[in-house]
């Protein structure tokens, strides 16, 4: 599928992987609506890029607030691409070392944003792209997920995010096969550990020392890597039903 002219929806879109997204789908001659919660990044970001890029305040649990963004998205152009980032991890054991058994709302909230806020995003988006014009070939858009090498290795603690992210990749295919009659492909990248602003917030030795523990090459992943793997998946019309890792064969330990 061709990015020149074409409009996305990309959220968690004001900052680390979603703002390389946004940034490579715009260069590329799209248009893109900004989805995300912080209004200062998402207007910045939005005014620097220009004409082709709109911010659109929202949280991908509410429906309301995401049907929005994906009404502006159509508003710039025939809406081909849906991109979903926004996410978050909040650490907690199955029982604490104190005994405590891990608390039920923070599953919830863990399950809510990354696993049933995919999933609304994912919906809406696809009903709005089945009723666009189809292209040459029968195809009328992509949904890009973001999963996590931690639905295939979670580590201690991460028993919500995990379930959270192994829920995105089980989604996947089904809803390639689902979207199949109406030309509209589903693909789900699992990130490893990348240089987002989160780990911005860590000491620069530990930082290294998570990029050494990578096979090849031994770096933190960069957003430019993600942006770029989510452009390959827009343009290949081949690539569907399928779960990328992006991990430089990274495979995490326990702990």
């Amino acid at each position: 599928m061709d990015i020149k002219g074409a409009a996305a929806v990309v959220t968690g879109g004001a900052s680390g992987l979603g703002e390389a997204v946004v940034r490579r789908l715009v260069g590329a001659g799209g248009a893109a609506v900004i989805l995300d919660r912080d209004a200062s990044k998402g207007k910045a970001l939005a005014d620097e890029l220009g004409d082709n890029t709109v911010f659109v305040q929202a949280d991908v649990t509410d429906a309301d607030q995401v049907q929005a963004a994906v009404d502006a998205a159509g508003a710039l152009g025939p809406l081909r691409v849906a991109v979903n980032c926004a996410g978050i991890g909040m650490a907690s054991r199955t029982v604490g070392r104190d005994g405590q058994a891990h608390d039920l709302d923070v599953f919830r909230t863990v399950i809510s944003i990354n696993l049933i806020g995919t999933f609304n995003v994912l919906r809406l988006a696809a009903a709005a792209m089945s009723k666009t014009d189809a292209l040459a070939d029968g195809e009328r858009g992509v949904i890009v997920n973001t999963a996590s090498i931690a639905a295939f290795d979670g580590q201690i603690g991460q028993v919500a995010y995990s379930a959270s992210k192994a829920g995105i990749v089980g989604l996947t295919l089904p809803a390639a096969r689902d979207l199949s009659p109406v030309g509209v492909r589903v693909v789900t990248i699992a990130p490893g550990i990348f240089d987002t602003p989160l780990l911005g917030l860590m000491p620069e030795d530990q930082r290294q020392a998570l990029g050494d523990g990578v096979p090849f090459p031994k770096r933190l992943g960069y957003p430019a890597d993600f942006a770029a793997l989510v452009e390959e998946i827009v343009r290949n019309d081949y690539l569907n039903g399928e779960t990328i890792r992006l991990d430089g064969a990274l495979r995490m330990a326990p702990r």
